[in-house]
C-alpha cells in the first residue's frame, strides 16, 4: 500500500508568508521586539543617533531616521530621550567626558613636562582620528550657538586649559593667570593643528603630525624661566 506523505503544520507558518510579502516589515519587527537593559539599549540609540548626526548634521537628523538607524519604534526612542536636542546633547556630554579623561590620562602618565606635551599632543591628534568621527560632534557642531552646547565646550576647554596652567604655573612659577592663558594657547594649538591635519587626508602621518606640533610646543614653552 502507498503510503501518503505527513504533513505537519507549523505555527509560523503565517510569518514566513509574510515576511516573503514584506520582509522589510517583518524583519523590523523582529529587531523591535528584542527587549534589552536600560544601559544597553541607550547605548544603542546613542550609536544610531552618532551616525546619522555625523552624516546630516543636527538640524537636518530627523528622529524618524534616528530610530530605523536603532531598529526601534520611535516610543522607544522617546521613552528614553523626549527630544532631539536631549539626545544630542547626553551624545556631547558622552564624548566631552571620553576626550576629557583622555587629556587628563596624557598629562597625568608622566611627570616629565617635556613627555607630557608629547602625550597629549598624540592623544588629541588620535581622538581626532577615530573612527566613530566623535570630533565632528564636539567641534563641528551645527548646534554650536545653542547655549547648552557652548556651555559644555566652555567647560571642557576651560578643564583641559586649566589642568595645563597648574603644571606651566608649578614648573614656571608665572602667575595663574598668565600660566592660564599659555595653557589655552596650547590647547588651541592642539585643536586646531589636529583638525587641520585631519583634512590632510592621510597624507601625513598622524605620529610625525603630533610630533611636530609637540616640537613647536615643547620649544615654546620650555624657554620660560624657572624662579631662581
Amino acid at each position: 500500500m502507498e503510503r501518503r506523505p505527513t504533513v505537519v503544520h507549523h505555527a509560523p507558518v503565517d510569518r514566513t508568508q509574510a515576511a516573503h510579502s514584506n520582509p522589510g516589515q517583518a524583519r523590523s519587527a523582529g529587531q523591535r521586539s528584542a527587549r534589552l537593559p536600560r544601559d544597553e539599549r541607550r547605548a544603542q540609540l546613542l550609536a544610531a543617533a552618532q551616525e546619522v548626526f555625523v552624516a546630516n548634521g543636527y538640524h537636518g537628523a530627523a528622529m524618524d531616521e534616528i530610530a530605523e538607524t536603532a531598529h526601534v519604534s520611535k516610543p522607544v526612542l522617546y521613552q528614553h530621550f523626549p527630544s532631539k536636542r536631549e539626545l544630542y546633547l547626553a551624545l556631547l556630554d558622552a564624548h566631552l567626558e571620553a576626550l576629557t579623561e583622555l587629556m587628563l590620562g596624557a598629562m597625568n602618565s608622566t611627570t616629565d613636562n617635556k613627555e607630557r606635551v608629547q602625550a597629549v599632543m598624540r592623544a588629541y591628534f588620535r581622538f581626532i582620528d577615530s573612527d566613530d568621527q566623535a570630533h565632528r560632534l564636539v567641534f563641528e557642531s551645527d548646534l554650536i550657538n545653542d547655549a547648552d552646547v557652548s556651555s559644555r565646550l566652555e567647560t571642557f576647554n576651560k578643564t583641559f586649559a586649566e589642568a595645563i596652567a597648574r603644571i606651566i604655573a608649578e614648573d614656571t612659577k608665572l602667575p595663574l593667570l598668565e600660566a592660564q592663558l599659555l595653557g589655552r594657547g596650547l590647547a588651541g594649538m592642539a585643536q586646531v593643528s589636529a583638525r587641520y591635519w585631519l583634512e590632510t587626508d592621510g597624507n601625513l602621518d598622524l605620529d610625525v603630525a603630533s610630533d611636530l606640533i609637540y616640537r613647536l610646543a615643547w620649544r615654546g614653552i620650555s624657554r620660560f624661566p624657572k624662579e631662581t
